[in-house]
């Protein structure tokens, strides 16, 4: 599914929502792809894994930078994780913000109602990052 989103993302047709995540592999140093979908708060950009332990989670923390990509469009950017009470009222947020994100958090078992009280006890949990843009790292 992933593969096919991604697909779908590159032609360009999608400008809002879903953007595709490239970080290196921690072991193996090869690009690894997956699509994500951040949110906005006071002009920042941030992104809730969606599942604690995920593969491109561990790979953006021994990552130096990643790019950002929708449709022709990539950013390099760097990924500063939060700690959880700097995660806790974008948490809160995540449910308004990023709704499709809710359901997916459902069928994960990580909230029943998707509340943002739900949200906020998952800080320390699930791993939140901001994007940092990266100085002299073009947008292409």
């Amino acid at each position: 599914m992933n593969k096919l989103m991604m697909a779908v993302m590159k032609t360009g047709l999608m400008k809002d929502g879903p953007v595709v995540l490239t970080v290196p592999g921690r072991t193996s140093g090869k690009p690894r792809s997956t699509p994500i979908t951040p949110m906005t708060v006071d002009g920042r950009r941030y992104v809730v894994s969606g599942f604690p332990g995920a593969d491109w989670e561990r790979n953006a923390r021994a990552a130096e930078t990643a790019t950002l990509t929708q449709g022709r469009r990539s950013e390099t950017v760097r990924m500063v994780e939060l700690s959880a009470d700097e995660a806790r009222p974008l948490l809160r947020e995540f449910p308004t913000l990023v709704p499709t994100g809710v359901s997916f958090m459902q069928r994960s078992g990580l909230v029943t109602d998707g509340t943002p009280d739900e949200f906020e006890a998952l800080a320390g949990r699930c791993a939140v990052f901001r994007f940092d843009p990266v100085t002299g790292a073009g947008r292409s």
